[in-house]
C-alpha cells in the first residue's frame, strides 16, 4: 500500500528523533524506549478503566491455534490479512535444497508446510474458546493484551503489520452488553480527551474481503454493530485507534458460551492500538514527551 508525502514526512521524522527503527518491511518496526515508555503508560490507563469493570486479566502468545480462525470464519471474511505460521519437516536432502535456495535469493517457501498454529489477528480471539459453558447471571468481563498481526504491508506510520491491541470482552444478556459498550464509548473518549487529542466517534465496519465483504460492511453498518474512535496520526484525515464490536451471539454459539436460562450469550470488545495511540500523541504535542503540556503528562500516568 503506497504512502502519501504527509505519512511519509511523519514517518522520517519519528525515525530522525530515533523513536522508530525500520526493520526494511513496511510496518514492522523497532521502537525506542521513549516510544515505549510513552505506550505503556497508555497502557496502564486503560488497565485501570477495566480494573474499575472487575475485568479478569488474561495472557497469550501471540499465536492461536490455526482451527480457531478455520472455525470462527475469519479465513472467510478475511484470508487477505491471515499469517500463518510454516515450518519445516522434511529430510536432510530437502533441507540442503532449501539452504542453497535461500543462500541464492531463489524461492523456498514450498519446502515449508502449515503448521497448527497462526499469528493471531486480534487479541479477543483466544478468550471465547475459553468461556465455554454457563456465564454467571452477571456475565464475565474479560481483559487481555497481545501483539497481532495483520498482512498490511504500507508506508502508513498509523498501519503496522503486528502492532498491540489492548482488550476488554463483556459476556452477558444482550441488554447488559449493549450498555457496556455506550458506557466505554463515553470512557474511551473522555480518556483521550484528558491527553488532548482530537477524538471522535464514527460508525465503521470491518474491511471484509470481495465483492460479497461490500455487503457484510453494509450490514454491520446498518445494524450498528461496529464504532470507532478516530484522531488524527500522519495526516489529517483521522485512524481509528479504538474500536467496538457487537458479535451478537456469534462467538458464543460457536463456543457453546450460555446464560443460566439456557439462551445463547452475547459478546461484545473494544480494542485499542497502543502504537497508533502513541503515534497519535507525538503527531499532536510533538516528539519529546518531556516538552508535552504538563496536563497531558499529568494525564498520562493517572
Amino acid at each position: 500500500m503506497s504512502s502519501t508525502s504527509e505519512q511519509r514526512t511523519f514517518h522520517d521524522e519519528l525515525v530522525r528523533h530515533l523513536l522508530i527503527f525500520p526493520s526494511g518491511v513496511p510496518g514492522v518496526w523497532a521502537l525506542s524506549e521513549v516510544f515505549e515508555s510513552v505506550l505503556r503508560r497508555f497502557d496502564t490507563r486503560v488497565r485501570a478503566l477495566a480494573a474499575e469493570d472487575g475485568a479478569e486479566r488474561l495472557h497469550f502468545p501471540p499465536a492461536l491455534p490455526r482451527r480457531l480462525l478455520e472455525r470462527t470464519g475469519y479465513l472467510d471474511f478475511f484470508p487477505h490479512l491471515v499469517g500463518t505460521v510454516f515450518s519445516f519437516a522434511g529430510s536432510e536432502e530437502e533441507a540442503r535444497e532449501l539452504g542453497r535456495r535461500a543462500r541464492d535469493g531463489e524461492s523456498w517457501a514450498e519446502l515449508q508446510a502449515p503448521t497448527d498454529l497462526a499469528l493471531t489477528p486480534a487479541a479477543c480471539y483466544p478468550v471465547y474458546p475459553m468461556l465455554s459453558g454457563v456465564l454467571p447471571e452477571s456475565g464475565r468481563t474479560v481483559e487481555v493484551q497481545n501483539h497481532c498481526f495483520r498482512n498490511e504491508p504500507s508506508g502508513d506510520p498509523g498501519r503496522l503489520q503486528f502492532f498491540r491491541m489492548h482488550e476488554v470482552i463483556r459476556l452477558g444478556r444482550p441488554e447488559t452488553v449493549l450498555a457496556w459498550r455506550t458506557a466505554w464509548q463515553h470512557r474511551s473518549l473522555a480518556l483521550l480527551g484528558s491527553l488532548e487529542l482530537d477524538a471522535e466517534t464514527v460508525q465503521a465496519s470491518d474491511p471484509f474481503f470481495g465483492r460479497a465483504g461490500k455487503m457484510l460492511a453494509a450490514g454491520q453498518r446498518e445494524q450498528e454493530l461496529k464504532f470507532e474512535i478516530v484522531v488524527p496520526i500522519a495526516t489529517e484525515v483521522p485512524t481509528a485507534v479504538c474500536s467496538f464490536n457487537y458479535h451478537q451471539g456469534h462467538f458464543a454459539a460457536l463456543f457453546g458460551i450460555t446464560l443460566p436460562d439456557g439462551s445463547v450469550a452475547h459478546t461484545a470488545c473494544l480494542g485499542f492500538g497502543l502504537e497508533r495511540v502513541t503515534l497519535a500523541l507525538f503527531r499532536r504535542h510533538g516528539l519529546d514527551p518531556e516538552e508535552w503540556p504538563r496536563s497531558v503528562r499529568a494525564a498520562l500516568d493517572g
